[in-house]
């Protein structure tokens, strides 16, 4: 059985980079979020958090909506469909990845007891 390392290269990087990560999966929970609630939950400075955001609604994952309150300015942020299968799928392959890598563990395990000249 090869190691399951090989398969994190299948990961998309885009949707991989922890803040972006943590963004998706906060969004994954809801409908929509504001702005202020997504940089309290996630833990980005503004700028690095509209950064991310601009990097998510370019490739289309998530749409931003900017509109006033009187003068209060608001900003709504709420994945697309294409941004909802991105993120399942990207959770699905790091439970199979964390299950592949359990099941090499055990068998690399068994072949060292049975083969200690081998390392």
């Amino acid at each position: 059985m090869p190691a399951p390392f090989e398969e994190m290269s299948s990961l998309d990087r885009l949707v991989h980079e922890p803040a972006r990560l943590a963004i998706l999966t906060a969004l994954a929970g809801c409908d929509a979020a504001d702005f202020v609630f997504l940089q309290s939950l996630t833990g980005l400075t503004k700028g690095n958090l509209s950064g991310h955001l601009h990097t998510l609604e370019r490739a289309g994952l998530v749409t931003i909506d900017k509109r006033f309150r009187g003068k209060v300015p608001q900003t709504h942020v709420q994945l697309t469909s294409e941004g909802r299968a991105s993120i399942e799928k990207h959770w699905e392959q790091l439970q199979a990845l964390g299950k592949a890598a359990r099941q090499w563990k055990s068998t690399w395990r068994l072949t060292m007891l049975a083969n200690p000249r081998s390392t």
